[in-house]
């Protein structure tokens, strides 16, 4: 058996190592160099906290008054797009509470495995991918915000997940090294982070020890089919490989090849940014999410790593200053100490690739017996990485399932 992977990302490696292990010839082509990306210049963080989909109640009603404001952490630039208007159709269609009770208690137990394979990779030798396992403090400054976190802390509970719900006092004494200026926090101590470059860096030159194939810099423009299979990929270099068994893990550009494949598939990427300040003193020894904002904060060896906002303006749309600016003037309301938008730091983007149920895709597509579908994670694909591997080595090895898949079809909005 032979499986080629179109991305070079944390999903598409995860599935790599997995399948690697399991003896399979694995070949795996990205767009780019494999050094940048989504698994690169995100938060880090693992959290079995996130159990409640992207599409929940209450998120339009936000939406719409985040809307107009350019420095809001949730914009959609409107254009003419049928594939926009489709997303957002089924995207409201879902944002109801029948979504979040079904797929809660999947994505609780995806986390919690994609933790465990972590920790068994940090186990692995060269693999110091930074991973600490200190929790996460979601920091929030407002009553009405207290009363959300506190219910969504009980829902944790009853789902098994430990949760610490802290008044500013508690804080004081849970993080000492940094000033707070918040109400309170929740503390998920299940929760882990890690450094994403070290753990894409090192998984990668393992994959190469063990005889991945890598093919860098390779656009895909299409592909050749015949008898309900993929045949091969055709490359803007002109060339075509041949394959025997595909996988989409290309991230927000799935959806492009899917439709090149004549499958519609709804996914929008979600642009973010991120901020790393090097060498930043003070900073928070655990890693939080400053509610209200919806920024992430997370401290990653020596440095500082600010990440936020949710942008679908369609894929290759420029860097945004005012939502830059509304990240980093978020950052000292909550941590005065933290002066980063006086700071000239570079700033990276990268879209997220979101489905419209907040649901990765994982599985096979009807349309051809040979094609796989590993992507759809949001903000979560560094978190759902390796259970994302996992799940589709043993979905093209014919084994049985670590996790039931029903809800992951690719084929549910078909």
């Amino acid at each position: 058996m032979q499986v080629t992977i179109v991305g070079g990302g944390i999903i598409g490696l995860s599935t790599a190592y997995y399948l690697n292990l399991a003896g399979v010839q694995v070949s795996v082509i990205d767009r780019g160099d494999f050094s940048d990306g989504c698994s690169y210049g995100n938060a880090g963080m693992i959290v079995p906290s996130h159990f409640i989909p992207l599409a929940a109640p209450g998120v339009i009603r936000q939406g719409l008054k985040w809307l107009l404001d350019e420095t809001s952490p949730f914009h959609i630039k409107p254009r003419l797009d049928l594939d926009l208007v489709r997303w957002l159709y089924l995207f409201a269609r879902n944002a109801n509470q029948k979504n979040v009770d079904q797929s809660m208690t999947l994505l609780r137990d995806m986390n919690l495995l994609s933790k465990y394979l972590y920790q068994d990779l940090k186990k692995q030798p060269g693999f110091d991918i930074g991973m600490e396992e200190k929790g996460i403090l979601m920091l929030f400054k407002s009553e009405h915000v207290r009363e959300e976190e506190a219910r969504t802390a009980l829902l944790a509970n009853q789902l098994g997940l430990e949760t610490r719900v802290l008044t500013a006092a508690d804080l004081a004494q849970v993080e000492p090294s940094v000033k707070l200026d918040v109400l309170g926090g929740v503390h998920y101590p299940g929760d882990a982070h890690l450094i994403p470059s070290s753990l894409m860096k090192i998984l990668k030159k393992h994959l190469q020890w063990a005889g991945v194939q890598f093919i860098p810099n390779t656009a895909i423009t299409s592909f050749r089919t015949g008898k309900n299979q993929i045949k091969g990929v055709l490359t803007e270099q002109g060339k075509e490989i041949e394959v025997d068994r595909l996988v989409l893990a290309g991230g927000s550009w799935s959806s492009n090849l899917a439709r090149s494949l004549k499958i519609a598939l709804p996914l929008q990427g979600g642009k973010g940014y991120s901020m790393t300040l090097t060498g930043h003193t003070p900073k928070p020894g655990i890693p939080s999410i400053l509610v209200e904002a919806r920024v992430a904060i997370t401290p990653m060896g020596n440095d500082l790593r600010i990440a936020g906002t949710l942008e679908i303006a369609g894929l290759n749309s420029p860097v945004n200053p005012k939502r830059v600016r509304g990240i980093l003037q978020a950052v000292p309301t909550y941590y005065p100490e933290i002066k980063a938008s006086g700071q000239n730091t570079p700033v990276w983007s990268g879209y997220r690739p979101c489905s419209p149920d907040g649901l990765p895709y994982i599985g096979r597509h009807q349309r051809y017996d040979n094609l796989y579908l590993n992507t759809g994670h949001a903000m979560m694909g560094l978190s759902l990485g390796p259970v994302s591997g996992l799940l589709m080595k043993e979905l093209i090895c014919e084994e049985h399932p670590s996790l039931p898949l029903g809800l992951l079809d690719p084929n549910r909005f078909s």
